[in-house]
């Protein structure tokens, strides 16, 4: 039950270890077996309560032995280093599934994480271009990921792919690209020519605006 208001709209990122097209999005299992990577955020505008959210950034390295819906996953999350306290406890409060209405985005990942680790409080670097299709983050010692176009294997020329999720929980529309991601530390990956989401969202207590 959310008894508190909140919202985060802004830029969205996920970069995961599944060939282009991330099965998850269909309702199928990851590629190839296990599902890991990163996802990340840069909130434009945003709010929890009367706590300014705006301009910060939250990101998260995961890893799931299988298919998300059988769970066992562990989550590692991070949150902007800019943050005061009040801020910090409300990124992680809704990170952590608190605060919102069962079925949403991060109310379904807590019920599918069974290792939450120590939370990190560092600089995240972001860059992002939606038409572009191509993006950065970056954690110093957590993780590192760019996106960039799918190219044509012929011509060599960008290949533009978009998916559209009317019901979906974590974003309606996205583009897709391809990404390079490494995680250190914790949760160790190093994946190259994988699947990446990019998209415009405005997360809620509700879900998705």
């Amino acid at each position: 039950m959310a008894n508190v208001s909140w919202r985060m709209k802004g830029k969205h990122l996920k970069n995961c270890n599944c060939a282009f097209g991330c099965p998850c999005d269909f309702n199928a299992p990851p590629t190839y077996g296990p599902c890991e990577g990163m996802v990340g955020m840069h909130i434009d505008e945003g709010h929890f309560g009367d706590v300014s959210l705006d301009g910060l950034r939250w990101a998260a390295t995961y890893h799931w032995p299988g298919p998300l819906h059988e769970g066992n996953g562990t989550l590692l999350a991070i949150i902007d280093e800019r943050a005061d306290e009040k801020q910090r406890n409300a990124l992680l409060t809704i990170l952590s599934g608190q605060e919102q209405v069962e079925g949403t985005f991060f109310h379904i990942i807590s019920m599918i994480v069974s290792t939450m680790l120590e939370p990190k409080f560092l600089p995240i670097d972001f860059e992002f271009d939606l038409d572009g299709r191509t993006a950065r983050m970056s954690v110093p010692g957590v993780f590192e990921t760019t996106s960039e176009p799918i190219k044509n294997p012929v011509t060599g020329d960008p290949h533009r792919i978009s998916v559209k999720i009317p019901q979906g929980f974590e974003y309606e529309e996205a583009e897709i690209a391809s990404a390079t991601i490494k995680g250190m530390g914790e949760i160790e990956f190093d994946h190259t020519n994988r699947h990446s989401s990019l998209a415009d969202v405005t997360f809620t207590q509700s879900g998705l605006a």
